[in-house]
């Protein structure tokens, strides 16, 4: 049926209505005549006999092609008569079905558009153009505001709205979970003029999909998710007389954290649990302090070794040390598990490597939970660590988009990511070489943007002669593996080395510094001796290198 408008009849008002008594569901257009969307009342234009089926054209009135009906309340939904005239939803008849209607305006709010007509067996049916339409209640509420909730449907949205007196802006996407993120896109300016945006979606696998397609559509920190634990939708809370749980979950919304970013703090359960059978900020080592000035927001710092030299050991001391510096620091660890990482971190506040102590939860003695739970409490604990929950997940956008929203979202100005080569490793055209150009570029783009210093790790490939980097070979820049993009958009690059065979110093490693856009120092830092008993690493003196370990002073020679 057709639903076109008039040439000769604009939309001039919103009016009361002597039918019903709306105030202002009545609506007055250009030629003279009204229509109610409250009780489907026409009201001739002045001259005409009847209630017109057609224009001058003999093209149908828009009026005409939709469902009227009255105006009465849900008993079963427990949505009262007033809420039902607040949003002008109606019970009416459609081809000898009773039927509920729900009007849908145009995004301006001047005219309706559509109706989606509900049959008592739950399917729908559309009447008029509904991708001409707005968001569902959408003309109810001004253009901005302190909070919207978006929820799932139209029932919903009226029971979320009578919750709350009516007094409270409440919206709903017009084509389900399917079609939310296409419809909140469409009307993003809109909802952009609220300072916090509640998706409140089924509780249901297609609810949570449609989360997390539609949040991140919002600036980081704006949007928020409420969910209840017990019912699939506010209607279904409603109906059990459980209206509270409504409120509070909108109240209780908590900002939308895409899946695979972790809060530390929420860890603790997941530890305890037995596996089965910019402004600068200085490194943890003064001798590396003393060459690179510390570590700065903006910057790209690229650490890079051979295989098994501890790249990952020299990450974690960074940072546990930012962390107990009062630093909020993200980890994206892709070689290990979350639970690694946190063990690492609490290892190393311990002094003791606790990720090697097989020993079940239950089985510690009460001193050592202890000790364990104050070294959570210190790092993880915090708040100030968060993880990245990679599930396998690595594809480069992906990371960048967890990256961005840790910086953004989390408050991270630190950011770890550990190993870049991983990232590119599985592409399917196998050009290492363009991929890790892409992802560099990308990644260098995202540190300007976000302000924060990204601490990379890279791998080495293998150097020309017998020596490799296992037998402590010295790392250069040309040696990065895959591109130069890496040492040239890079702010830092430091090499690490360790002879790996050498019984008197398989346990020193020689940090060099290669490139140093800071302060254009480069050269040997420092030494760090990993210590076995304590799993720490620690400056030592270059004697060490030889494996003299007198002193003429007497002294601890680190």
């Amino acid at each position: 049926m057709s639903c076109e408008e008039p040439e000769d009849s604009e939309f001039l008002q919103h009016i009361p209505c002597p039918s019903c008594g709306s105030s202002d569901a009545n609506s007055l257009y250009s030629d003279g005549h009204q229509y109610c969307f409250a009780c489907g009342a026409y009201t001739p234009a002045n001259g005409e006999t009847s209630n017109m089926d057609s224009n001058a054209k003999g093209r149908p009135r828009r009026m005409a092609d939709f469902v009227s009906g009255e105006t009465q309340a849900l008993g079963k939904r427990r949505i009262t008569e007033d809420t039902c005239r607040k949003w002008g939803y109606r019970v009416g008849d459609f081809n000898g079905h009773k039927v509920q209607i729900a009007d849908y305006w145009s995004p301006d709010g001047a005219e309706v558009v559509a109706q989606k007509l509900r049959f008592p067996n739950k399917d729908f049916t559309v009447v008029g153009k509904l991708k001409e339409a707005g968001l569902f209640g959408q003309h109810l509420w001004r253009d901005k505001g302190k909070r919207i909730v978006i929820t799932e449907g139209e029932i919903d949205a009226l029971t979320v709205s009578q919750l709350q007196d009516n007094k409270w802006p409440v919206v709903s996407v017009p084509n389900g979970a399917q079609g939310a993120k296409k419809s909140l896109q469409k009307n993003l300016q809109y909802l952009l003029g609220f300072d916090e945006i509640v998706l409140f979606f089924d509780n249901d696998e297609e609810g949570r999909k449609a989360t997390e397609e539609c949040a991140p559509l919002f600036p980081p920190g704006r949007c928020k998710v409420a969910r209840m634990s017990t019912f699939k939708d506010a209607s279904e809370a409603m109906q059990a007389g459980k209206g509270g749980e409504v409120i509070d979950a909108i109240w209780g919304a908590k900002v939308h954290r895409p899946d695979g970013v972790l809060n530390g703090a929420e860890m603790w359960e997941a530890i305890v649990t037995d596996d089965a059978a910019v402004e600068a900020a200085e490194y943890p080592w003064e001798g590396l302090n003393r060459i690179t000035h510390g570590l700065r927001g903006a910057e790209l710092v690229t650490i890079t070794a051979g295989s098994g030299v501890g790249k990952s050991a020299v990450v974690r001391e960074v940072a546990h040390h930012l962390v107990r510096s009062g630093e909020t620091v993200g980890m994206l660890m892709l070689e290990e598990s979350v639970k690694r990482t946190a063990k690492g971190l609490m290892s190393i506040e311990l002094n003791r490597p606790i990720h090697l102590d097989l020993t079940p939860w239950s089985a510690l003695d009460a001193a050592d939970q202890e000790a364990r739970k104050r070294a959570y409490e210190a790092t993880l604990g915090s708040g100030r660590v968060y993880l990245y929950d990679h599930f396998g997940s690595t594809e480069v956008d992906n990371l960048l988009n967890r990256i961005r929203y840790l910086a953004a979202g989390c408050g991270c100005r630190y950011i770890i990511l550990d190993h870049l080569s991983i990232v590119v490793s599985g592409l399917d055209d196998g050009d290492e070489r363009k991929a890790i150009d892409v992802a560099m570029t990308k990644l260098r783009t995202l540190v300007q943007e976000t302000g924060v210093c990204l601490i990379m790790v890279s791998h080495l490939r293998r150097p020309a002669g017998d020596k490799g980097h296992e037998q402590g070979a010295e790392t250069s820049l040309s040696q990065l593996r895959g591109s130069h993009s890496i040492a040239q958009l890079s702010d830092m690059v430091l090499g690490l080395e360790r002879n790996q065979q050498d019984e008197k110093t398989k346990d020193i490693t020689t940090v060099r510094v290669l490139k140093n856009r800071f302060s254009g120092e480069t050269g040997i830092a420092t030494h760090l001796l990993f210590d076995r008993e304590t799993g720490r690493l620690s400056e030592c003196r270059p004697e060490f290198l030889t494996g003299d370990t007198t002193s003429d002073d007497g002294d601890d020679p680190f």
